[in-house]
């Protein structure tokens, strides 16, 4: 059977080739697959669709090249049943196909982004997880930027170390030692993309499905869903003024991780007393269990100096530090680390390099500039600084507006504050009159561990950021709420 054009338009301008490409695929596909198609020589077919010949050739030829045509001279040029009935359009194929099995994977996964809360656009009141970005010196990091380019090492241009650079893992452990009291070696840390890439390698490497994690509950989401996606079984371990109660651990010698965020517990804030943390260490000593710590924003404390990391006291190379840039720097930079027990560096690095290779070469050498620089402890200080100034407007403006009704707790480190509620009535109706204000409020329950016991006076709550926005927009969104409220 001949191929008739009638019917096939093209429109104006520029792609024509492309249109008509199309549109003869489409005119072969339809063709039931016993038919043998036979096309218009380029010259008839420009001439009947008002064309150049060279669209037409140019179309052929991307045929050609597809396999969805064939020619042979002094026959013509046709579309084989046999292609026309092998190849389906994409629409066609989804519709013919039956149900693809799932994976556990894609089950844990279903519904999980629409779950997630989205923190996308510009920083508002009260948003958790951000610090003050807004101060970031982008000069400084801008001129960096430059001066990596202009040189352009041809080193870093290439693939790089798993591990990441090797420059900046040794200002990290030097700045670790010195900083916060926790002595390692370059060796031990692994570049991420953030703490929660970190949180995600740990998981991926020690669990197996149905493998048991020991968990703060209220916790920090993000970090349940990476625990829970490898197939781990969370078990909730409630919280107290002290932190995680670890007399609870004796009841699950069967764990294979533990998960906490020790010096500023996410979401309540608590930080875990000494005695826990020694508790802690000889429970997993004990029962061969990983202990990971996330000090998402252990810098921000605003009594005396930074409290040393769990991972300090470990003398069995039990705990896994996550540390990040994203509550110094920006969120959107994407960088973080790891320090590693030293036996489950090569195994985290064979599995970090092949999700991603390494991390990008720039943003590393970038970094480690800006630390050695001294750019990077001074961005410390002057975020605590703004740090500690938002949080005393969020508390000075609070008091005279709620302080009575819903007294906010003392604020001694981090980035955010919790406020416990009467009930989860209270807690909804409050979240929703200041979303409609256009104030960003987080519900306690959405840090609740579903079906599992927590301690009464954390069922319900709000969860406040202060440290994202300025003095003067805590205050307009004080007076948001208090129109919202009353």
């Amino acid at each position: 059977m001949n191929l008739d054009p009638a019917g096939i338009t093209l429109d104006g301008g520029n792609g024509l080739a492309k249109q008509l490409y199309l549109a003869l695929r489409r005119r072969i596909l339809a063709t039931p697959g016993t038919y043998r198609i036979k096309l218009p020589t380029s010259r008839n077919l420009a001439l009947a669709l008002q064309v150049s010949r060279n669209t037409v050739v140019r179309a052929y030829e991307q045929l050609y090249a597809e396999g969805y045509i064939s020619s042979r001279v002094g026959d013509g040029t046709y579309a084989d049943g046999l292609a026309a009935a092998v190849v389906a359009e994409p629409d066609a194929q989804a519709a013919a196909a039956p149900a693809m099995r799932q994976s556990a994977m894609q089950g844990r996964l279903s519904g999980y982004e629409t779950r997630r809360r989205m923190s996308a656009g510009p920083a508002r009141a009260f948003r958790l997880g951000i610090p003050a970005y807004d101060l970031f010196p982008n000069q400084i990091w801008g001129r960096l930027q430059s001066q990596f380019w202009r040189r352009a090492p041809l080193a870093e241009m290439g693939y790089g170390d798993a591990a990441g650079n090797l420059r900046l893992r040794e200002l990290i452990a030097a700045y670790l030692r010195q900083a916060r009291g926790l002595a390692c070696e370059p060796s031990q840390i692994v570049i991420t993309a953030g703490a929660q890439h970190g949180i995600a390698l740990c998981a991926q490497l020690l669990l197996d499905a149905g493998d048991k994690v020991a968990i703060e509950n209220p916790c920090y989401p993000a970090a349940a869903a990476a625990l829970a996606v490898v197939g781990a079984q969370l078990v909730g371990i409630a919280l107290d003024q002290d932190g995680m109660d670890t007399s609870q651990l004796a009841q699950h010698a069967d764990c294979r991780m533990a998960y906490v965020t020790p010096s500023h517990q996410y979401p309540l804030g608590v930080t875990l007393s000494l005695a826990r943390r020694l508790e802690l260490l000889a429970w997993a000593e004990r029962h061969n269990t990983w202990v990971v710590e996330d000090d998402y924003d252990g810098e921000y404390r605003y009594d005396g100096t930074p409290l040393a990391p769990l991972a300090a006291l470990d003398r069995s190379g039990r705990v896994l530090y996550v540390g990040t840039f994203s509550k110094i720097a920006f969120p959107g930079l994407r960088l973080g680390y790891l320090v590693l027990p030293p036996k489950l560096v090569p195994a985290l690095t064979a599995l970090h390099a092949m999700g991603d290779r390494h991390p990008p070469a720039a943003d590393q050498a970038v970094m480690a500039e800006f630390i050695a620089a001294g750019h990077f402890q001074r961005h410390i200080r002057r975020m605590r600084r703004a740090s500690r100034a938002r949080r005393d407007a969020l508390l000075e403006g609070w008091a005279p507006l709620f302080g009575q009704q819903l007294p906010l707790p003392k604020v001694a480190a981090g980035l955010h504050l919790s406020l416990p509620l009467a009930s989860a009535g209270q807690e909804a109706d409050l979240v929703a009159k200041a979303i409609a204000a256009g104030v960003e409020l987080n519900p306690m329950s959405r840090f609740c561990l579903p079906g599992q016991a927590v301690n009464p006076q954390h069922r319900a709550g709000l969860a406040l950021g202060f440290a994202g926005v300025d003095e003067a927009a805590i205050g307009r969104a004080l007076l948001s709420l208090r129109q919202a409220w009353t």
